[in-house]
């Protein structure tokens, strides 16, 4: 027989209340994806610094290598990821409506997959030359 306890802990965590370790793995996503852009962010810094010109033609040529393309591709998935994920947190903790909050969070993930999408398809385009 289940305790008052043990019930309003399970119905917490089925509301995503209770600790179900989703804060946690959060995180670590949010730590993982910091490292990863803070990473590749070095790489392409230094990699603008050592190309001869920033002009069109250079940076579209440099883009289509695929030495170029795949680590910049993972940049900006790694940039909208943690952006995604520290905005999500901002709104969990600063937005006390749940219908606002809800809405919100919808409209978040939309903007970071809809631009990132955009992103990821330029990169794409330039890299196979189309």
């Amino acid at each position: 027989m289940a305790t008052k306890f043990q019930s309003a802990s399970g119905l917490k965590q089925v509301r995503g209340l209770g600790s179900a370790k989703s804060g946690v793995h959060h995180w670590w996503l949010q730590r993982v994806t910091a490292v990863g852009t803070f990473a590749l962010a070095l790489w392409f810094i230094a990699s603008l610094i050592l190309l001869p010109s920033l002009d069109h033609g250079s940076v579209v040529a440099w883009i289509g290598q695929p030495l170029v393309a795949v680590p910049l591709l993972l940049l900006t998935v790694s940039v909208f990821w943690h952006a995604r994920l520290g905005s999500q947190v901002l709104i969990e903790d600063y937005v006390h409506s749940e219908g606002l909050k809800l809405l919100a969070v919808v409209a978040l993930n939309f903007f970071n997959l809809g631009v990132g999408a955009i992103a990821v398809f330029s990169i794409a385009r330039i890299a196979f030359g189309a």
